[in-house]
């Protein structure tokens, strides 16, 4: 039997973009793991996923979470240099 980490694992993602995608969109982290990996996969996913993180940064920043959105950045610039094409 496949575990969450497995999947995580097996997504080309990091846990922690699996987590920022469940936060943008409200899906369980499950969900999040498909979705992420279909994105990461297609032709725009990866500008998409890059996106959705900047949209969580937004959104910590107007909702006064500087703390989460500076980890959020460090996840962007973690993402953005394993897909340098963004």
């Amino acid at each position: 039997m496949l575990t969450i980490d497995d999947c995580i694992a097996l997504s080309d993602l990091t846990e922690d973009e699996i987590d920022a995608i469940a936060e943008h969109e409200h899906l369980p982290e499950m969900v999040a793991v498909e979705l992420g990996c279909c994105l990461v996969h297609a032709a725009d996913g990866p500008r998409r996923i890059a996106r959705i993180i900047r949209d969580d940064i937004e959104n910590a920043r107007s909702h006064g979470q500087a703390r989460h959105a500076d980890q959020l950045v460090v996840v962007l610039d973690g993402f953005v240099a394993h897909h340098p094409a963004l």
